[in-house]
């Protein structure tokens, strides 16, 4: 085929050399904030669609999948979270994840573009499922190391859902070694961290995830590497975890499932025990490439690989 068929397509880059296309059916939303450009389409293959700045943030068909990965290891984990912070995660699909949780008592949401989460408030019910109605939310819109510096709360469990640094837009300050000591001085005894790290395909491990995952290993005692596929995003993509105490990677599969039973109310979708394994079994490529981009990482750090 010479051209692509008829239709309103949405094209987005991978890389540079990499192009990914989808026929949208229709644009309910499109419009500029003061931080970013958003549009949300209905679209062919994969729904509902949030994009900022012309980078597909979450799908209605797989938003369950980057969401449940992104929160439910560290929740799972940490023996009894009561206290949640969440940096960005404007669908508020983030926060519906953490609210799942019977042991939650508070969630501070902070995401600076009041206007993006007014916005999938509107249009992305399906996302948020009325988690921002949850009287156990505080949204603030402002900025989230701002807020950090000034609040005396401390958090069980800090959840990072911005877009990646490399896109110059608000949050790359996020993914700083200050930002990540600020983070680690308000999680409490054995708090837990978890970053999204951009995609991890060998074509794409030097863009964004191993100088998180370096970062992260640098002011954290212990760093551990995960990742899911997501089919919208045309790759696996990495989260990074900073942690005082618990090890994620460590649990069985089987008090994996005891928690989840425990302490969620309703049926995840993506998450569970046999899918904790795969997720922190990354390739030795991904990890490789975090050994080998700063020194940094040595054999006592769960980052190392031969």
């Amino acid at each position: 085929m010479d051209n692509p068929p008829d239709g309103n397509w949405h094209y987005e880059l991978i890389t540079p050399d990499l192009l990914q296309a989808e026929n949208i059916d229709r644009v309910l939303y499109e419009g500029q904030t003061a931080y970013q450009h958003v549009r949300i389409h209905d679209a062919a293959c994969f729904g509902r669609t949030l994009v900022l700045d012309d980078k597909t943030q979450s799908t209605e068909v797989d938003e369950f999948v980057y969401h449940e990965a992104l929160v439910q290891p560290c929740m799972i984990a940490h023996p009894g979270p009561r206290a949640v912070f969440v940096a960005g995660g404007g669908e508020g699909a983030t926060i519906r994840e953490v609210l799942r949780h019977r042991s939650v008592e508070k969630v501070v949401m902070v995401d600076i573009d009041r206007e993006v989460v007014e916005v999938c408030k509107k249009y992305l019910p399906n996302h948020h499922q009325g988690s921002f109605d949850d009287p156990r939310l505080e949204l603030i819109h402002d900025d989230a190391l701002k807020y950090l510096e000034e609040t005396p709360q401390r958090f069980d469990v800090a959840i990072i859902d911005v877009p990646d640094p490399l896109e110059a837009g608000p949050a790359y300050l996020l993914f700083t070694q200050e930002f990540y000591r600020l983070l680690q001085s308000r999680l409490t005894e054995r708090g837990l961290m978890v970053a999204q790290s951009g995609p991890t395909g060998p074509a794409f491990t030097e863009q964004c995830f191993s100088a998180v995952a370096n970062t992260v290993g640098s002011v954290f005692p212990a760093a551990y590497l995960c990742e899911a596929f997501v089919p919208a995003f045309g790759a696996t993509w990495g989260f990074v975890v900073g942690s005082l105490g618990p090890n994620p990677s460590a649990m069985q599969r089987d008090d994996v499932d005891r928690r989840i039973a425990d302490r969620i109310n309703g049926e995840l979708r993506y998450y569970d025990g046999i899918t904790q394994q795969g997720m922190f079994s990354v390739p030795k490529y991904l990890r490789r490439a975090v050994a080998a981009e700063d020194r940094i990482i040595t054999r006592a750090n769960p980052l190392f690989v031969e």
